[in-house]
């Protein structure tokens, strides 16, 4: 079963909640946002590099953050309202 494609269910609602509130952006800031609570839901790319975003999806399940898995770092950074593609991206509260 491929989790990625199963996560992909709208846990955390479509992109276009990240457009509404300020994200945290990049594998650095969430996971600090993680590790201080703020993280309300990730949103991660599934073709970004693996060594970055399962140790943030293990984060996420610790945490009981809801996690989804978009189609590539390109739609992730473009939701984010940044030119580049992001491997991983939050809403913070």
């Amino acid at each position: 079963m491929d989790t990625k494609k199963d996560s992909r269910i709208a846990k955390c609602g479509d992109l276009s909640v990240l457009r509404l509130r300020k994200p945290v952006v990049g594998v650095k800031q969430l996971k600090k946002a993680l590790l201080a609570g703020r993280a309300q839901c990730v949103f991660l790319a599934e073709n970004a590099d693996p060594r970055l975003t399962e140790p943030l999806e293990e984060m996420c399940l610790e945490a009981n953050v809801p996690c989804t898995w978009v189609p590539s770092m390109a739609d992730l950074g473009s939701a984010c309202g940044i030119e580049v593609g992001a491997a991983a991206a939050a809403v913070v509260g």
